[in-house]
Order: structure tokens, then C-alpha cells, then sequence
């Protein structure tokens, strides 16, 4: 795997963790990745105040973290990971997201040293809490909107994607993919019958992906366009291609969403692809009355807790309903 750190400017045990995460765990690359950034981070900042070195230099950045080896990381105290998330907040500026998966990244790389190689006896980032989030209701389109973005893609007769990009969004208003999930798809995961196709989600993890009468006209349409005489020798087995008849990526899928998110007069709420997945769930919750639990392992969730938000939103909607009814600003018996 290729990832975003050179695994040869890392100290040896960090390399040993990312093999486990890899070959043991099966995490995916970006996961792999992300722990990595983290923990170079968190050894670089441990480094730099050892040596005096600003946080906020340039040299930060360049300091060489391939000599951390166990006798340093056995010295290594909690209050010491107290001061890095302190870091990450007041100079890096980072949300409680972005330090919550540093202190997850920390957390895993300590219990593998301290459960799987048995090199510690005590953890010091165990009892650490994770700092709270922000529960943010997800946007989303209404109905109305989700019909004028594909209406915008169907009216597209100058573009020679369109039928792909029909498919695509359909998909996504439909099933509440992830733009991950969707580029990954390969023909032999649709079913021949188009009554289900297969996706890779978080962790490699892979699942059913029902469709309905409009998924099924739409991937029939691409399908028959896909497996024609103009894409006969495409070099891959991807649902989905690029003009360069490679698999299509993940920012030509964005960017395509945003095209026609401007087309269709939607630019201005800024939504994007993920939006389209929360509209997806919502309105399966808000309009299809989907139970909550089957909505969670539609939408490929982990715990019911995440999906859970969608019952959040229907309850503001309901908020916002009763404040749009004509009679809401009629005051009291007594006033005039």
C-alpha cells in the first residue's frame, strides 16, 4: 500500500502497527493513513519539546521521528497526550472531530503495544475521553429539490455523460451510498436481474444494496451504454468510467455533483455529494416511514446511534412545520 506518510520516516514500531492494522485488522488504506499523520504528529510535537523547537516553525515540520523507540514511548504519560490535544486545539485550530481521531489514533497504537505485542504494561491514553462533538443536524434535499437535480441532468443533452450521471445520482438519492462505495462498484457486482448490487464500505466491509424501479431504469440505461461498442476495451471492470475509460474517481463524481447542484439552482445551500446521502436517508425515514434499524444497515452504519440523527431531523421538521402553519402568530385572547 501506498500511504500518505512513507512508512520509511516512521520509527519501526509505527511501521509494525500499520502492518497490523493492514494485514490483521483489514483497515483500508485512508484509515491506515490517517493513523499515521496522527502519530507523526504526536511524536514530532513530543520531539519538539524536548528540544525547544517551536510548534509553529517550519522546522516542526521537518523533525525526524525515526528514533522513537520503545525505551521513549515507555516514558510516555498521559498528561504528555493531554498537552497534544491541547496542541492540536489552541495551534492547530482543530474541532473536536479532528482531535477526537488523533486521541483514536493514539489510543490504537498504545493497546496494540500494550494488548497484542505485550512490550507495556500500562496505557496511558486508556481513560482518556474523547472530546464531544458537535451533533450537527445533516442538510439534505427536499423532494421538490431532489427532482430538479435530476431533472437538471436529464435536460443536460450537450453533455455525453449524462446517462452515467443520471445513474449516479440516482443511486445516490436512492440508496444513500457513499462516494466511496459507488466508485468501487465493478459490473459483476450488479445483479443480473438489477435487484441488488454489492458495495465495499468502511473497513472493507461489503453489503446488499437493494434497488428500486428507478435505480433499475437508470443502471439499465448506463448499463447498456457502459457494455456498448464505445467502451468495449476498457481496461477495467468498473460500473462507472471516466472519459479516459479508467474507473471513475472520486472527485470527478463531486465535481460532476456540483455541476449539476448548479444547474439546478441549488449551489447556494451548499450541499454536496454526502448531502445527497443524507437525503437519501431522510427521506426514506421522513416520507417511506423505513424503520430506523433497517435504515442503519441500509446506509451501512456500525451502531444504530449514528442513523439515529435522522430521527432528530424529523422531529425539527415537525418543529419547523408547526412554525410555518398561518395561525402561528395570532397572540392571546387579550391582545388586539
Amino acid at each position: 500500500m501506498a500511504y500518505s506518510v512513507p512508512l520509511n520516516t516512521l520509527p519501526p514500531l509505527v511501521r509494525e502497527f500499520a502492518s497490523y492494522k493492514s494485514v490483521i485488522q483489514n483497515a483500508s488504506e485512508k484509515t491506515i493513513s490517517e493513523y499515521l499523520l496522527d502519530l507523526r504528529t504526536f511524536f514530532r510535537f513530543l520531539l519538539a519539546r524536548d528540544k525547544k523547537i517551536s510548534v509553529e516553525s517550519e522546522e516542526f515540520e521537518e523533525i525526524d521521528i525515526r528514533g522513537i523507540d520503545l525505551n521513549y514511548i515507555r516514558n510516555i504519560t498521559t498528561e504528555d497526550i493531554y498537552e497534544f490535544l491541547m496542541y492540536a486545539d489552541n495551534v492547530r485550530g482543530n474541532m473536536a472531530a479532528a482531535k477526537s481521531r488523533k486521541l483514536s489514533s493514539i489510543k490504537g497504537f498504545f493497546k496494540y503495544l500494550t494488548t497484542k505485542r505485550m512490550m507495556l504494561e500500562d496505557n496511558p491514553a486508556s481513560d482518556i475521553e474523547a472530546p464531544k462533538k458537535k451533533q450537527a443536524l445533516p442538510k439534505f434535499l427536499t423532494l421538490e429539490e431532489s427532482l430538479e437535480l435530476l431533472k437538471a441532468v436529464k435536460n443536460d443533452k450537450e453533455s455525453k455523460t449524462n446517462v452515467r450521471d443520471y445513474a449516479i445520482i440516482t443511486l445516490f438519492l436512492n440508496c444513500g451510498m457513499r462516494v466511496s462505495e459507488l466508485v468501487g462498484i465493478d459490473l459483476e457486482d450488479v445483479d443480473a436481474q438489477l435487484r441488488s448490487l454489492t458495495v465495499t464500505g468502511k473497513g472493507n466491509k461489503q453489503r446488499i444494496v437493494y434497488l428500486n424501479d428507478a435505480c433499475r431504469t437508470a443502471l439499465s440505461d448506463h448499463i447498456e451504454e457502459r457494455c456498448g461498442d464505445k467502451h468495449k476495451n476498457a481496461p477495467t471492470h468498473a460500473l462507472f468510467l471516466s472519459n479516459r475509460e479508467q474507473r471513475i474517481s472520486v472527485k470527478t463524481v463531486q465535481w460532476m455533483v456540483y455541476k449539476y447542484l448548479d444547474m439546478a439552482g441549488l449551489e447556494s445551500k451548499h450541499y454536496s455529494v454526502h448531502k445527497l446521502r443524507h437525503t437519501a436517508a431522510t427521506l426514506m425515514y421522513q416520507t417511506g416511514n423505513v424503520d430506523v434499524r433497517v435504515l442503519k444497515d441500509i446506509l451501512g452504519h456500525e451502531q444504530l446511534n449514528t442513523t439515529q440523527i435522522y430521527t432528530h431531523v424529523s422531529n425539527r421538521s415537525m418543529e419547523e412545520a408547526m412554525e410555518k402553519n398561518p395561525l402561528s402568530t395570532l397572540g392571546g385572547v387579550d391582545d388586539e
